[in-house]
């Protein structure tokens, strides 16, 4: 793919200002290593200032405006309001996405927009547009994303007679990267260096001209990482028009939607989606990084896959890596952890057990035995598949096993059994002397008993 980069570090904010009445309501039941460091979540102040729409200037160093934005009308300023976001929160948790959509840009005006990447998140937009309030809808554009993801963008701008502004990467840090480590580097040592530079940071820039974002952030993502998003807070990383920790609003609208209302949503509404939905990719980014998801997968085994499933995160929303479970280096922290693969059909084999297994050359019978971390949310995406085949194989001559391979076991199960990333499973068979990698990333019953059926 042919890669254009401007070193340009403004942007403009789409907004609409047709007003519906129709009054629908639906209801579902950088980072960037930086020489400073941000306090977690729980140490941040509760409490933020807001001002009124147009209270002061935007400071010159943020966002720049494009002619083609059209803004809310100019209000006559009123008194300094200090709002408690951890109640708001509290207030707005059982409300529905258009009711908290509609309050975020009530209160905060031209001072909000809503991120916006090209998949399932298009669900804001829509959002905004039925509120019939004035709104802005920002991209960033990091130069990988594929074909079809630009193609979306156009075809939502004409949908919603908007135009989308897009923020990118400073050309100067793209090419330094790319000379020094070339096209690919993050296949070798990890994501997130290339995540700094295309998205971190032209995000933390976009960010500073604004009091407020609108995220497409749901529980349901990620267990991980995502599983007590709230549907406002203080923003834990980035830093807003005022400045200092503190300064910026985060709205989730839709973070206590699951998946699949969010798609009859989309339907009902015949809202335009990014044709890559239909060729089975679920959670979007750039090409290079983001593939398809097979039966079993959860949504976001389809980014970065090549990395161990500690915690699927970018670094836009890395506030949601809690400081109890990730350490200085950055490995997760797994002591704590329900487990998971509970049945009475599962043997739970410890490091003498799998040793033992290992070093048979004959065996009474086959083994089927899934390394495992229970935080992985790779692995409890295909619990029920693991379940159901265990009771399908009871009292068939291959037993079904288990071995928690993280922690003081991951260097082990890396040197003796194969061990890539969570979750690998292997078959042990009467006769062989090694264990057998599962090959495939399908993880349904079907595909893992044809496995077991062509080795047994």
């Amino acid at each position: 793919m042919a890669l254009a980069f401007t070193a340009s570090t403004s942007i403009a904010f789409s907004s609409s200002n047709s007003r519906t009445e129709q009054g629908l309501q639906f209801s579902s039941s950088n980072f960037q290593p930086s020489d400073r460091s941000f306090p977690s979540p729980a140490s941040l102040k509760r409490s933020v200032t807001v001002k009124a729409l147009n209270n002061e200037p935007k400071r010159n160093d943020s966002i720049v405006p494009s002619a083609s934005t059209m803004f809310a009308p100019d209000v006559v300023d009123k008194a300094i309001e200090v709002e408690d976001i951890e109640k708001l929160a509290q207030d707005l948790e059982k409300a529905s996405p258009l009711e908290i959509m509609d309050k975020a840009l009530e209160k905060y005006g031209n001072d909000i927009a809503i991120a916006f990447s090209g998949a399932e998140d298009v669900a804001l937009i829509e959002y905004a547009h039925l509120t019939g309030r004035p709104f802005r809808v920002f991209s960033l554009d990091t130069g990988r994303l594929n074909p079809e993801t630009y193609k979306f963008f156009d075809t939502v701008e004409k949908h919603y007679g908007i135009r989308i502004e897009y923020m990118f990467p400073d050309a100067v840090e793209v090419q330094a990267l790319v000379r020094t480590k070339g096209l690919f580097s993050f296949y070798e040592d990890g994501h997130q260096e290339c995540c700094r530079v295309r998205k971190v940071r032209p995000l933390r820039r976009a960010l500073k001209g604004l009091r407020a974002w609108i995220t497409g952030q749901r529980k349901d993502q990620s267990p991980g990482t995502r599983s007590e998003v709230p549907v406002v807070q203080v923003d834990p990383v980035f830093e807003g028009m005022d400045g200092g920790v503190g300064s910026l609003v985060k709205w989730n609208p839709v973070a206590n939607v699951a998946g699949n209302d969010i798609w009859n949503f989309l339907r009902t509404m015949e809202v335009p989606v990014n044709t890559l939905h239909a060729q089975g990719y679920i959670s979007i980014g750039c090409e290079p990084c983001t593939r398809p998801v097979l039966p079993g997968q959860h949504e976001r085994e389809g980014r970065w896959w090549w990395e161990d499933a500690k915690a699927k995160e970018c670094g836009l929303h890395k506030g949601n890596l809690k400081e109890e479970n990730v350490n200085g280096n950055g490995s997760v922290n797994c002591s704590g952890s329900s487990d998971i693969f509970e049945s009475q059909n599962i043997v739970n084999l410890s490091r003498p057990g799998i040793e033992n297994l290992l070093k048979m050359e004959e065996r009474k019978d086959s083994w089927i035995t899934v390394l495992y971390a229970p935080w992985c949310p790779f692995c409890q995406a295909m619990e029920a598949s693991y379940l159901e085949l265990a009771d399908k194989l009871a009292g068939s001559g291959v037993k079904v096993g288990k071995f928690r391979a993280d922690g003081e076991q991951k260097a082990f199960a890396q040197q003796e059994l194969q061990l890539g990333s969570f979750p690998t499973i292997l078959f042990f068979g009467k006769h062989s002397s090694r264990p057998i990698k599962y090959p495939s990333e399908k993880r349904d019953v079907e595909s893992l008993m044809a496995f077991i059926n062509a080795l047994r």
